[in-house]
């Protein structure tokens, strides 16, 4: 080995230990208020987010070259990990000067918090799986069993569908195929969150439909006075939003599949170039999603619909689904809202699907961590047609790294497997994502056809990928989402 690149090797990993912490120091006044059994893993966060403040790539490369450590796959016990390079290097630590909390502290702290969340499992190496009921689910036990003993460990209640006694019914037969096959099921219910969504008002109403094509000019309004007969208008369904849109921001329809501009703004109601139908049949259909990427919408996270479920989500669920979070105060107002029911609360899943969440999920996590144990959803769908479907490979493993840093357990949701679910047919490139899943604590099914047999694939893969998920080397450039975070102070 080269002495002088040695020495170089040691002071860039001795400041990177000083720096994390003095990091860890600067946000103690944080762990006052934090959940007694989420210190360690916060202080691990702190000492993470500092490391990915900046870039560190030739560093690694240094260390690789050598034959050491290149920090891949540290997240959970970040600096523990450099120490222990820095001592292979000769550096001699007095003792209890190095960090309490090493690789298997950290590796048991995820486990546990996994296994709250999700239960226990006969294999537990592999990811938990969760599926999104149908409606159909609230009667057939006979199916709930198979998906039991197909390997379900979760069963997902979307509440932006149905009825309570939609709900009711799914829980009940939930609970009896428990009873009768021997085996645990968790029960999440997902909140509604606002329902952004299509509500045709003039042309096409009755239809349910609306012809359009590329360089039509639509409106999106709350009323539909004042519109000619052939004048496409939409209502996004949720009050504020109109007042809230700009100029040459861009709105999506239909998972992203139409995309429009807006172009003009009038009096409660605003003008909506198309400029791109990916489908090129040209239709708006009613109840399809609508996105508005780069808006500051002024609608809250928590309507008053989803708050009016909480009482019964308490009864009965394990785990409940925050849809659409954005910041710490929508954390605050959901604790403080089931702090007025009576009742021990679910376990909370933050469904990360929106720029604003990403860009605040160091806060986001931090103000979740007052409660001891909750996890993360990727909510690939929305996320997606919000950031950009070029961005989403990146920017699903950022929030993993991130999460684990946290000992935060993670759902690898929305479109696993989809084609395969739907159709009995798989792509080549959806057996390649639902392999990257595994590096998740869980993974969600959406509803299909053919769930059993995408089951039974999901485990397959899961099995032969179990040795094989962790042997890429990751290179740590800069991240935003961190050195954002870590200016705050």
């Amino acid at each position: 080995m080269e002495r002088t690149t040695l020495r170089w090797i040691e002071k860039e990993l001795s400041q990177l230990e000083e720096q994390m912490v003095r990091c860890a120091k600067e946000w103690l006044h944080i762990q006052t208020e934090l959940d007694s059994k989420q210190i360690p893993a916060a202080q691990n966060f702190i000492h993470y987010l500092s490391l990915r403040s900046q870039d560190i790539r030739r560093l690694q490369h240094a260390l690789h070259k050598h034959g050491l450590s290149s920090l891949s796959n540290s997240e959970s016990h970040v600096l523990a990990h450099i120490q222990l390079v820095l001592e292979r290097i000769g550096k001699k630590y007095l003792p209890n000067s190095k960090s309490p909390y090493p690789i298997d502290w950290a590796e048991k702290s995820i486990q546990q918090k996994r296994t709250l969340l999700f239960g226990k499992k006969l294999k537990p190496a592999l990811p938990h799986i969760m599926v999104t009921f149908d409606k159909k689910f609230g009667t057939d036990i006979a199916h709930i069993k198979m998906l039991l003993e197909n390997g379900m460990n979760v069963a997902r209640i979307n509440c932006a569908h149905d009825s309570k006694e939609v709900w009711l019914k799914m829980i009940q037969s939930i609970l009896k195929a428990q009873k009768e096959t021997g085996m645990k099921c968790k029960i999440h219910m997902d909140l509604a969150g606002p329902k952004i969504r299509v509500k045709l008002l003039n042309k096409g109403k009755d239809d349910g439909k609306v012809k359009i094509r590329v360089g039509d000019v639509i409106w999106l309004s709350d009323s539909p006075e004042g519109f000619e007969k052939n004048e496409v208008v939409i209502s996004p369904n949720e009050a504020g939003i109109i007042a809230s849109l700009q100029i040459k921001e861009r709105v999506y329809f239909d998972d992203g599949i139409i995309k429009g501009l807006v172009i003009k703004i009038e009096p409660n109601k605003v003008g909506v170039k198309i400029i791109r139908d990916s489908s090129e049949k040209g239709i708006i259909k009613q109840g399809k999603g609508i996105n508005f990427p780069d808006s500051t919408l002024n609608i809250p996270s928590l309507t008053q619909y989803d708050i009016s479920c909480l009482p019964f989500i308490c009864r009965h669920a394990d785990l409940i689904g925050y849809s659409f979070v954005r910041n710490k105060k929508d954390i605050e107002y959901l604790f403080a809202q089931l702090e007025t029911i009576n009742r021990k609360h679910p376990h909370l899943i933050l469904k990360i699907e929106t720029p604003s969440a990403v860009a605040e999920l160091p806060s986001l996590l931090l103000a979740s961590m007052k409660k001891p144990v909750f996890g993360v959803m990727i909510a690939r769908g929305d996320l997606a047609v919000e950031v950009g479907f070029e961005r989403m490979g990146e920017l699903q493993n950022e929030i993993l790294w991130i999460c684990e840093s946290a000992h935060v357990p993670v759902i690898w949701a929305t479109q696993v497997l989809e084609t395969l679910n739907k159709t009995g047919i798989a792509t080549r490139s959806e057996i390649t994502d639902a392999m990257q899943a595994s590096g998740s604590e869980c993974v969600m099914l959406n509803k299909g056809k053919y769930t059993i047999k995408t089951l039974e694939t999901l485990s397959n893969i899961f099995e032969r990928s179990q040795g094989h998920h962790n042997k890429k080397r990751a290179t740590f450039r800069k991240l935003n989402i961190a050195s954002q975070f870590m200016n705050q102070v």
